[in-house]
């Protein structure tokens, strides 16, 4: 899967810069450190802004292209903000054959994003993602903590509503 980068404009506290930079100083000089400097800078931002990849890619004397291979390389990184609601959609084989994908394409009609990004009012961000394992309620779906079960698309627009 792509990873999507932000569509948002980026924003940054005085407090976030200061934390990036502290990890950054930390680990000046050691290349061997990007991946420890990235999780930071991720905790941090709740995702990999370009801008912060840039500040790393300097502060750690490495091209700006291999902080963003390293980014979209591992899935514990994300290049676009989660939304007050993270809503992922499973696509494995259970959930795909019950119809995830027309579940994954009603959501994206309703919320008017696609799989990898936020809304720009951060309320929402959508995902695809494998197997959560609740086979047995495909297609499945969860927002932040909470599953829903044999889903259909016209019950999109009811869910997303408890939570608008």
């Amino acid at each position: 899967m792509v990873k999507k980068i932000s569509k948002l404009p980026f924003v940054e506290t005085p407090e976030q810069a200061e934390k990036l930079q502290a990890a950054i100083t930390a680990a000046a000089g050691n290349k061997n450190m990007l991946m420890s400097v990235m999780q930071e800078a991720q905790e941090i931002y709740g995702y990999l802004p370009y801008e912060v990849q840039c500040r790393i890619a300097e502060g750690l004397d490495v091209p700006v292209e291999k902080v963003y291979g390293v980014a979209t390389f591992y899935a514990q990184f994300a290049l676009s903000p989660k939304g007050q609601y993270n809503i992922s959609v499973c696509l494995g084989t259970a959930c795909y054959v019950k119809g995830s994908q027309a579940v994954l394409d009603k959501l994206c009609e309703v919320l008017g994003i696609e799989p990898g990004e936020c809304t720009l009012d951060t309320k929402f961000s959508l995902e695809a993602c494998r197997c959560i394992g609740a086979c047995g309620l495909a297609p499945v779906m969860t927002v932040n903590d909470d599953v829903y079960g044999r889903l259909t698309p016209d019950m999109i627009g009811d869910i997303v509503k408890k939570y608008a």
